[in-house]
């Protein structure tokens, strides 16, 4: 196969860690042909979507690719097209969805389908599985948020638009900044946020399920918060522990498989705090090398297969 990622600036990716390297790396040991391209680099001619791109040949340490050749392909003219740019979720990430939705209409498989990435918050995709989900408020009306937190006394808000734990806050009713942080989230009330009873089961960890087109990854990657810190994520400075899933956690991740598959999310990464899912992540899951180095389950292997068969 012939597979295009379209990826952060190669350079910036962090060969031990990132999940885009694990998945490069995975289709190049499986024979296939590996080409990367940034957003910006996606363009249409005479309503053909295109990319510069360029092919790239993996290597298993730290200088971990070569770039063989820049070229301009037409998206079709892959097997799968799998966007993996990060978040935040703006203008420009969207026009490059956009962009990926010509790709589509041309006859491109794009891996997660252009369309769910734009209609699937990752925050607010969880209301669609009010069973599975503390209680929650979304608004951008400061007045609504202090009456949850007088409600429940402990709460998380975090902005919708954000990845990595960036912007989340833990508040208390007597919290001094209480004031300044929701002005600041919320845009002095013009931008929504999501606030959330805080679950003390973070201090077990912040777990990672992963969902490869309607399959569930047998193992999940519990980030624990550092001392101190609210935040289990990876990027805050979390330590990663893999561990097998709990009752809950399948049956969670097993109610929200096919869904995720019925709706173009080929790869889905479900965040679940103690019995509760809190994000379903769907522009670009990690934690595929973490999972790999300490169960030696290979996630990106798994991954490969699954476009593959597709």
């Amino acid at each position: 196969m012939k597979l295009l990622f379209v990826v952060d600036p190669l350079a910036s990716l962090k060969p031990r860690k990132d999940s885009s390297v694990a998945m490069m790396r995975a289709a190049n040991a499986r024979g296939h042909a590996v080409f990367a391209a940034q957003a910006r680099a996606l363009l249409v001619r005479d309503g053909i979507a295109r990319a510069r791109c360029d092919a790239v040949e993996t290597r298993s340490d730290d200088d971990w690719y070569r770039v063989a050749e820049a070229l301009e392909c037409a998206l079709a003219d892959f097997d799968a097209v799998v966007m993996r740019t990060d978040p935040p979720v703006d203008v420009d990430y969207l026009l490059a969805t956009q962009l990926l939705g010509v790709a589509e209409a041309n006859g491109a498989r794009v891996l997660n389908r252009p369309g769910a990435l734009r209609d699937f918050n990752e925050k607010l995709a969880i209301l669609e599985f009010p069973q599975f989900v503390a209680p929650t408020l979304v608004s951008a009306d400061a007045t609504q948020i202090a009456h949850f937190l007088a409600t429940h006394a402990d709460i998380i808000v975090k902005p919708l638009t954000e990845m990595g734990g960036s912007g989340v806050f833990r508040l208390g009713v007597s919290d001094p900044n209480r004031n300044a942080i929701l002005e600041t989230l919320t845009r002095r009330g013009s931008r929504p946020i999501m606030a959330q009873r805080y679950l003390p089961a973070i201090s077990e960890g912040d777990k990672r399920i992963l969902l490869i087109d309607g399959e569930v990854v047998p193992w999940a990657l519990a980030r624990i918060p550092l001392a101190g810190e609210t935040r289990g994520n990876l990027a805050a400075g979390g330590t990663a522990r893999a561990q097998p899933l709990s009752e809950r956690d399948r049956a969670i991740a097993e109610t929200i498989a096919p869904w995720a598959r019925s709706r173009g999310i080929f790869l889905a990464g479900l965040d679940v705090i103690g019995d509760c899912l809190t994000e379903i992540n769907v522009t670009s899951p990690t934690g595929f090398q973490e999972i790999t180095a300490q169960t030696g389950h290979d996630v990106a292997d798994q991954f490969i297969a699954a476009i593959e068969r597709k």
